[in-house]
């Protein structure tokens, strides 16, 4: 035995160990108590931007008592729209959170930005409708009515087709029968060169996904420790009534039970230890980059300063070079002087 421990401490990265985890999709049994979320909030908003299309489309016509008032009325449905489509935000937000408890990572991170597009896509029509209202006075290229129908049509059509893709993937969701997928990022600790790429590369996704996980086995934790609580009473209930077979069985899911809460307990410790290995490991890569910004700081302050002192001697170099022409041209003014005196007192 003190062999093969030497053996495995000698080689930390045998096939046994990477397959340490393998089985971890099968004894994770916790998605059977997923609930589907409901599509009811989704379909009444989806209404609601139908009746909105209806309207900026047949406003001449539906509004044709009140035709003074129809570009206020517009206005005004347009900001009802926006607050509501806020409050609709909230829930479907709620939504995507309980998914992401639920462990389906993928399906959080798909929908987590498909919610928030419909109320900014109000928003800005609300900015553009209302920005159009307050220079109506002073360009007048347009109607009113025009624009207004135009911006309306334009946010219904936009905030459904992101309403009909989030609908989608709710009910891919509701359909689908398998294991949460977060429980996949127990793979990667145990593959040490895709995880260093991984870890440097992608590591805000990497503490996200197991974020996600550890929210994902706490949730799993509670819902384990309801179990176990049912079950005692169920056992103290057949304890009490003196029967022998249920006691038995009852006892068996006491302890499966049981064994499940401290695999998980294992698996969360596990996990917390990967997020300080990843986190340390985030902290020295910002280390290094930090000192090679300094170093490329230093190069080039450096070069700053070999480029003044090249600057420098090529001023030098300049002025000496004017210099030696101003001592040039003064010697040939002397030899020409020189070479007249001489012919004078040879004349002379």
């Amino acid at each position: 035995m003190a062999n093969d421990r030497r053996a495995s401490s000698r080689n930390p990265t045998t096939q046994e160990d990477n397959a340490m985890f393998l089985d971890i999709l099968h004894e994770a049994p916790l998605f059977g108590h997923r609930e589907s979320r409901s599509l009811f909030g989704s379909c009444i908003y989806l209404i609601i931007l139908a009746s909105y299309a209806i309207l900026a489309a047949g406003a001449p016509w539906i509004l044709q008592p009140v035709e003074y008032l129809i570009p206020s009325l517009l206005c005004s449905c347009n900001v009802a729209l926006l607050m509501l489509t806020g409050m609709f935000q909230q829930y479907f937000v709620n939504q995507v959170q309980k998914i992401r408890l639920q462990g389906y990572y993928s399906f959080s991170q798909k929908l987590k930005h498909v919610v928030r597009l419909p109320f900014a896509i109000m928003a800005y029509g609300t900015a553009s409708m209302l920005l159009f209202m307050v220079w109506r006075p002073y360009f007048s290229v347009l109607p009113i009515l025009t624009v207004q129908r135009f911006i309306m049509s334009v946010e219904a059509i936009s905030a459904a087709s992101f309403m009909i893709v989030f609908v989608g993937y709710v009910r891919k969701y509701n359909s689908v029968n398998s294991q949460p997928d977060v429980l996949n990022s127990l793979y990667s600790p145990l593959q040490p060169a895709a995880l260093e790429g991984l870890r440097y590369h992608e590591a805000g996704r990497l503490s996200d996904q197991q974020m996600a996980l550890l929210q994902y086995q706490r949730e799993n934790l509670h819902y384990l420790s309801e179990e176990i609580l049912r079950l005692q009473e169920s056992l103290s209930k057949y304890e009490t009534n003196g029967s022998s077979t249920p006691q038995v069985d009852l006892a068996h899911l006491v302890a499966t039970r049981d064994q499940e809460l401290r695999t998980l307990s294992a698996e969360v410790d596990q996990l917390h230890s990967e997020l300080n290995l990843a986190r340390s490991l985030i902290s020295e890569r910002d280390r290094e980059i930090q000192h090679v910004r300094n170093t490329n700081n230093q190069y080039v302050a450096e070069n700053e300063r070999l480029r003044a002192i090249l600057g420098e001697w090529s001023m030098r170099a300049a002025k000496l070079e004017r210099a030696l022409e101003v001592e040039r041209v003064s010697n040939l003014e002397l030899r020409k002087k020189v070479s007249a005196l001489r012919e004078q007192r040879q004349k002379s």
